[in-house]
Order: C-alpha cells, then structure tokens, then sequence
C-alpha cells in the first residue's frame, strides 16, 4: 500500500487543541473570474510545469525530462534541454516511434505498482554512462535514442521487455523477457537469455508482488559497477495461494488466476544467484538456513568485489546485512538491526558503499530515523534529534560530505542538508524555508523540486553549497499561468495543531471559502490515514481542494498518530492495532471542528481513499452521529484480504493474533453505521480487492443498514481514467448534498 498517493486524492490536514492561532500562507488577489470546477481539474495542467522529475545527462550538459504532450496529459514524450542555451527540444516523439501495441500484462501490472498505471507513451528511460545515448522503452520494445535525434529500435518482441536498463560501463543493456533475464551488447548483437527454466511460477530478474507494492523495490537483477557480474533474483510463486480475481469491464468480465500472498499465507521462495553477463559462472548466493525470507535490498560494492544483501526475517523484526563473495557465493553477516518491542523495522534506499570500504547507514535505533557510518565493525552516529532523515541524495566521498533530504526545521517542510560523512558535526540546510522540496543530486549539483501552498511546483539547479545557478521552470504565477483564471478565489492554507489523547501534537491544514460573518459552512474531512504517508505539509494543494472550496465547503486534514515521518513513539501505536488511534485522533478533530463558530456542525462529510475508504468505516462505525456523511473508495475492510509484507508488518500473523485481525477489521461493528454512507471502488482493482467493498457490503445488508454504492468497469485501485475519476467526484459531491442538505443534518 505505501501510503497510496493519488494524482487527485486529497492532500492531508492535521489539527491540535491548545495551539496557537493558525498562520495563513500570502495568497494573491486579482480579479475574480470565475469558480474552479472539477470539469477544469479534470483536464489537468491547472499547477502549470508538468512533467515528470528533471535529470541531468552524465556530462551535465543537458537536462532531459518527460513531459505530458499538447493536449494528451497522460501521453509522454522524452524532451531535453541544452543548458547552456535554455533551449528545449523533443529527443523522441512517442507517437511517431512507437506502435501503439497493447502492453503486456506483466508491464501493466508493474506501471500499476509504480502508480503510473495510467499515463501512456514513455514513463521511463536509462542514459548510457557516456552520455551519447537513452535507452527508451516504448509500447513494449526498446528502442536506442542519440542526441542528434535519431532513433533505433533494438527489439521487435511480442513478450515485451521489462526492467530495462544499460549496464554502469555501457557494455549491454539487459531486460527480463518471457520470466528470463536477458542480456544483448550495446553496440550491437543478438540479445540472449542468460537465465534458464523462468515461466510458468518461475521468475527471473523480476521484483515479485510484495517487493513492488510494499518494499519500494522495483526490479529483481543488479549489475556490478564493473559490469562483470549480475545478481539475479529467482523467485518461485508456487506455494502463493491463486486468487481468482474478476476484472470486471464494461463490456465483459475477464478472470485473472492471481497468486496474491494473503496475510498468514505463504509468500513466494526467493533465491539470489551471480553470473557472468554470457550466463557463464553461476553461483548461488547463501541466504541462510531460513526458507521464509525477504530479499529487501541487494547492492555491491565500489570495486565490485563484494555482494551486499538485506535479508529480512518474515516478522520484519530483523534485518542483516549480509556481505557475499560473489565468485563463491558465500556469505557473512556484517551486522544487524532488531525491531524494538512491539515495533517492526522499516526498509529504506539510503544503504551507500563507500570507497574505503566503510558503509553509510539508515537506522531508527535512537527512536528517530537518522545516518550512522560503520567502519571495521563500529558504528558512528552522523546524524542525531527529533527529526528524521529522509533520503540520502549524494556522497562526496572526497570532501567528507553526505548531501540527504530531512524535516529538521520541521515536520511540514522538507529541505535538502548536507552534514559530515565521518563524524557527528554540523547539519547545514541547503534549500529555502518556507517549501516542501524533493531533491535529486548529479555530481556536484542540485535539482530542487518545490512548492508551497501560495507557489505551484518550480525546480532549478543549485551548486553544492545550495546557491541557486539556473532556474529549471520557475512557473511564476502571472497572468498567463494556467491557474491565473483562479487566482482571486485561491483559499489560503492555514495550518494548525490539536493535542491527541497521550499529548502527541497532530498537525492540521484548513482551507476555507471567503467568509461572510455569522455564517457557517460544511467540512469536507479528508484523511489517509495510514502508516508511510504524510498529507499534512506545506506544499501547493491539489487543484481538487481548491475546486471544493469554491463549491462553498472548507477543507480540513490531519495526520493522524501512525502517519510517516515522526519519531517510532509516534508511529508504533498502531502495532497490531490497526484502526484505534487514528480513528480516536480523527473523532477528536471532528470534534473541535464543531466547536468553530464558522463551521455548521450538522455537515461534516467525510472521505477516504484506500486506507482512507477503511477509515471512513471505522469512524462512521465508532462514532455515528458525528459525521453527517461518509464517502469510502477502494476500502480495505479484513486485514487477512490484504498483503503478507503490508499487513504483517503493522499487525502480526493473523495465525497468531486473530483477536488483533477481528478488532481492526470493518464487518463486525458493520451494523453499528447509522449515518448516510457511499461506497465506491474500481472493478478490477488488483491491491485492494473488490471482494473488501463486497464483504462489507454483505455485512451491512445482513444487518439492515441503508447505504449507497458507486462501482467503475475495468478500473483499478487508482480509478485513474479521467472520465471516470470525474464521475466519482460528481457523484460523491451529489451524494453530500442529498445526505447532508445545508439546514439539516
């Protein structure tokens, strides 16, 4: 689940009794020309920008992104920009060089692991170390692009290519076809399987189910950076339990035997093996004595002579590094991190191998999450505080320095710092307050991608002291930006605090329509919820919120005790109790609101998507009569109908804990809704399955309770065809006002 994130799910709002009174972001106030609609958001391009994430070419002489075409938001095409001249120009068009093919439904199922599920042309890329070419995937097949435009298609093959990438010597490009790993010379060759025996349950080079939903990693091979060796992933899906899951479309149902790995069932066997890249040499690498494992990360070392692989126990209490020869495949465990009691230990991409043999580290052993180095057996703690270390973005090995994103000036700001690599010393902010910023790093420069709730996204480039030396799109709002038609019924974004019941502080954002004295006004409440997710930050709010707001309602979100980015006191509350203080703190917010003289306390609706739907049943189940309504998407509503690595995670083996299960769950205290309730979920979800809305729905009707439902042919946990997504925010915002007309409840 990793705290779903939907291009058009609310952002997140957080409240604190006894806080101070909220600070109001600047807004800009031109002439209005009219109120923001769902029909415009829907069209997409409101925030102005767009495309995906910048990078900088090898030599860092171009910037090459992915930006959505003139008129097909959801069609990308490979642009780069020359930064010495700012000039812009299309390296490859997707629609004269690709075919239009279906996609494979590996690839689909791997785009809807990655959320981009629907976007279409091309969704990723890989530059060649030299810098004189990409390796473009395009409608199935791969195709070679140079900087003087021309294109070569390097496969013609009705399988489909995944996973492709140029190896880091520019040797070869390899890919996983037909569940094997293959590998073909970049300048030029057959391609060729260099492994034997996938099909069927076996697969090569691929991440299986759980490790692309639940662990962050996205492929199953790792090239050594000397291009001698490939550790590939083997994974056997055998002993996972086959679910028969009805893709139900508008036109017909198609059934999907899907090995799904239910809580408490068994997952799929994992192996490791090295090989030579002619599939010459192969070696098994030893995991342990331990069948029932997962393979969080596999990494090598600067000089390619050692194999580093995390290996986590299947309660995820216990993680090793294990150091592996890859000649031999023998290994050691260099050290290991344990789960404090009634904790669990969470996975992370901030692992680095230095050049003197010494290894950067991610621990949340001190109660927050911060860098340690381990050298010759001991540790060094760099980094130290109530604040947590997001993503290590760079190693200046020969200066000393680690350049990481981080919230310490703040949980709703992120900013980029950098911070000695040896010892504990001081931590330098590199990026200006006032922003939530995600940060790339190519050599020694910058790409800072931010927002704040009066600033739409702008990246730019900075140097390694953070001085800015370009900017990338500054998306300034003037009277051309797309969003300028809007400007004068922008709603400030006020932030706040509310105390939760062991007095941790929840933060809070609010946006309200203009105000006319005396008058009160309907909430919409919005949550995700869940463990991995923040929505509370200052960031640029979705166009959506802002389309609410004109519609006359205030929006209102808070992060909840278990939500990401706070110290394991704040997080660990829901071990195995799923569904208690997020819903407790999400009542309290409810609460305050109706005490605000500007709010109408009879229509607080209520929305939530995905761990958000789930709460929207545990809230109307815990406290009817607080809500005047209640929207759920794509709800998850039993535990054991959801994912081995997720749920265990948070909630134990249901083998073990049943009680744990039965209390987190939505069908017992099904009959206990007695506020209007909508129920809406996609017909081919492949995360959340159908069967959580259908069994709480049988739930409800055994127990006489009245409710309404809204399903969407052929659409998956994302519901991400625009029609369709315009259709359920219609419908929810119909439902509102019939359920909780202004005057009643």
């Amino acid at each position: 689940m990793r705290g779903w994130s939907l291009a058009l799910a609310l952002a997140s709002v957080s409240v604190t009794a006894m806080a101070a009174e909220p600070v109001a972001e600047k807004q800009q106030q031109p002439a209005m020309q009219g109120a923001l609609t769902f029909e415009r958001v829907m069209r997409g391009g409101l925030s102005g920008g767009g495309g995906r994430p910048p990078r900088l070419s090898p030599d860092g002489k171009l910037l090459t992104q992915l930006r959505p075409r003139e008129g097909e938001p959801d069609r990308y095409d490979l642009w780069a920009q020359d930064l010495t001249t700012g000039q812009w120009r299309m390296l490859v068009d997707s629609k004269k060089v690709g075919s239009g093919a279906e996609l494979s439904e590996a690839e689909k199922m791997q785009r809807e692991r990655a959320r981009i599920g629907g976007l279409r042309g091309i969704v990723a890329y890989d530059w060649a170390p030299d810098g004189r070419s990409i390796l473009v995937p395009l409608d199935g097949d791969l195709f070679l692009a140079t900087l003087d435009g021309q294109v070569r298609r390097l496969t013609n093959s009705e399988a489909g290519e995944l996973n492709p990438v140029i190896s880091p010597v520019g040797g070869y490009i390899s890919f996983v076809r037909d569940q094997n790993l293959w590998v073909q010379p970049l300048a030029g060759g057959e391609a060729r399987a260099i492994t034997q025996g996938g099909g069927g349950t076996v697969h090569w080079g691929e991440a299986e189910f759980v490790a692309q939903e639940e662990m962050a990693r996205s492929t199953g091979y790792w090239w050594s950076p000397d291009d001698k060796y490939v550790a590939v992933e083997r994974f056997d899906e055998a002993p996972v339990r086959v679910l028969t899951r009805a893709s139900i479309g508008a036109e017909g149902t198609k059934l999907y035997e899907q090995r799904y790995p239910l809580a408490g069932t068994p997952n799929v066997t994992v192996a490791l093996y090295v090989t030579a890249p002619d599939g010459s040499g192969q070696v098994k690498v030893d995991l342990g004595q331990d069948p029932d494992i997962y393979l969080a990360r596999v990494d090598w070392s600067a000089d390619g002579r050692t194999l580093y692989v995390q290996r986590q126990n299947r309660e995820q209490s216990v993680l090793d590094m294990l150091a592996v020869d890859p000649a031999t495949g023998k290994s050691r465990v260099l050290f290991t991190e344990k789960a404090a009691a009634k904790s669990w230990i969470n996975l992370s991409d901030n692992f680095r191998a230095l050049a003197d043999g010494s290894l950067l580290w991610w621990s949340e052993r001190s109660g927050n999450g911060h860098l340690y180095r381990f050298d010759k057996g001991g540790w060094t703690q760099l980094t130290k505080g109530d604040w947590e270390v997001a993503d290590v973005i760079g190693v200046d090995e020969k200066k000393g320095l680690v350049y990481f994103t981080g919230n310490k000036d703040g949980v709703l700001e992120r900013h980029a710092y950098v911070a000695p690599l040896k010892r504990a010393g001081a931590v330098t902010r590199l990026t200006e307050t006032g922003y939530w910023n995600n940060v790339s790093m190519s050599g020694d420069r910058l790409i800072v991608g931010r927002s704040n709730p009066s600033q739409p996204p702008q990246s730019y480039l900075v140097d390694a002291t953070g001085k800015r030396t370009q900017w990338l799109d500054e998306n300034a709002l003037g009277p051309n930006h797309p969003y300028a038609p809007y400007l004068a019924s922008h709603a400030a974004t006020e932030f706040g605090t509310l105390k939760a019941a062991d007095g941790s502080e929840l933060h809070y954002k609010m946006l309200k329509p203009r105000m006319e004295p005396g008058k009160r006004y309907p909430v919409f409440f919005t949550y995700y919820g869940g463990p991995g997710a923040q929505r509370v930050a200052r960031d640029w709010s979705s166009p959506m919120h802002q389309a609410i707001v004109d519609k006359g309602y205030i929006v209102f979100v808070m992060d909840n005790r278990g939500t990401a980015n706070r110290s394991r006191a704040f997080t660990d509350q829901i071990w195995h109790a799923m569904g208690s203080v997020e819903v407790e703190d999400q009542v309290m917010a409810a609460n305050w609101l109706k005490t605000q003289p500007f709010v109408d306390p009879d229509r607080l609706v209520i929305h939530g998507w995905s761990y958000g739907g789930y709460m929207t049943l545990k809230l109307l189940e815990k406290a009817p009569g607080v809500f005047a309504a209640g929207a759920a998407v794509a709800p998850v509503t039993k535990w054991d109908l959801y994912d081995t690595h997720y749920t265990e995670r948070y909630m134990g083996d249901p083998r073990k804990v049943p009680e744990a299960y039965a209390a987190s769950g939505t069908l017992g205290d099904a009959g206990k809704i007695k506020d209007p309730l909508l129920v809406m979920h996609g017909m081919a979800d492949d995360n959340v399955f159908l069967d959580n809305t259908t069994a709480q729905i049988g739930a409800m009707q055994a127990a006489g309770v009245m409710f309404d439902t809204q399903f969407y042919p052929g659409q998956t946990h994302s519901i991400s065809n625009p029609a369709q997504q315009l259709h359920l925010w219609n419908t929810m915002f119909d439902f509102f006002e019939r359920r909780a007309p202004a005057g009643t409840k």
